[in-house]
């Protein structure tokens, strides 16, 4: 059978994640994979599964997202975006849709992942809540300091174990995880992003790096401390998880088998 490929983006704070849920006795929540199913099935006139690259939290927003889905269709691969896209509820998207070798898995072909957390600080003296991207900026009132969180964001990036950056509800056999970069960026003098990649991270774990680089910021922790609290693999001594509507899936890259224009 077929398989092709979508690259999807998604405003989620509708959304109770990607992954579908379906609760026992009670309705399917209300999931990007679930209304992407609906579409798919719509558009080809049969029962489709999509499979995601990605599993986004609840609130959790993507610019990219990439999912794989079996079907037959008459409908010809360069319009097949915009029939499924057509079907889609306004907050989410199908970018574009290729063809596919009936191998790839987007999960176990994802090389690494962007995810980057935005933030809005210091609010006053002229400078304002977010309003317009409310659902995409978390800000704090207080004052941050990008030199001290970049400082500290070095102390995230290598392999090593992240049980101290997980909830105890993780779900996984193993917390150790690969980062590849950690940045802090300051946008301008109110505006900042955390930027996080690697080939996967565990339950919370931007979030929770996040919440605890911003801890440094606000002079809470100390730069030279991370090291130590991850060493310790003591949840209670990094920082909060910061919400969900901060952070954006904002890339995904394939092995460079799989690879193809976007």
């Amino acid at each position: 059978m077929p398989r092709f490929r979508l690259h999807l983006a998604y405003d989620g704070t509708d959304f109770h994640g990607w992954q579908r849920q379906e609760p026992p006795g009670a309705s399917p929540l209300r999931t990007v994979q679930g209304v992407v199913e609906e579409a798919v099935s719509t558009a080809v006139g049969a029962p489709t599964r999509v499979q995601g690259a990605s599993r986004t939290d609840s609130g959790v927003h993507a610019k990219m997202q990439i999912a794989a889905f079996d079907t037959e269709t008459r409908i010809p691969v360069d319009r097949l975006a915009a029939a499924i896209s057509s079907r889609l509820p306004e907050d989410v998207q199908v970018l574009s849709a290729h063809a596919a070798p009936a191998e790839f898995d987007p999960s176990v072909h994802c090389a690494s992942k962007g995810y980057r957390y935005r933030i809005r600080h210091g609010v006053g003296q002229g400078v304002a809540q977010p309003l317009f991207d409310r659902r995409w900026v978390w800000f704090t009132f207080h004052r941050l300091d990008p030199a001290a969180m970049q400082r500290a964001a070095g102390a995230f990036e290598g392999t090593r174990d992240f049980l101290a950056m997980t909830s105890a509800d993780h779900g996984r056999e193993t917390t150790v995880r690969t980062i590849h970069t950690c940045r802090v960026r300051a946008i301008d003098a109110h505006d900042l992003a955390i930027d996080v990649a690697g080939p996967g991270f565990l339950y919370n774990m931007v979030r929770i790096i996040a919440g605890t680089i911003v801890e440094v910021g606000r002079g809470r922790i100390p730069a030279t401390e991370v090291t130590a609290i991850l060493d310790s693999m003591d949840r209670r001594r990094a920082g909060p998880t910061l919400p969900a509507h901060g952070l954006c899936l904002e890339w995904i890259h394939l092995d460079p088998k799989w690879r193809c224009e976007a």
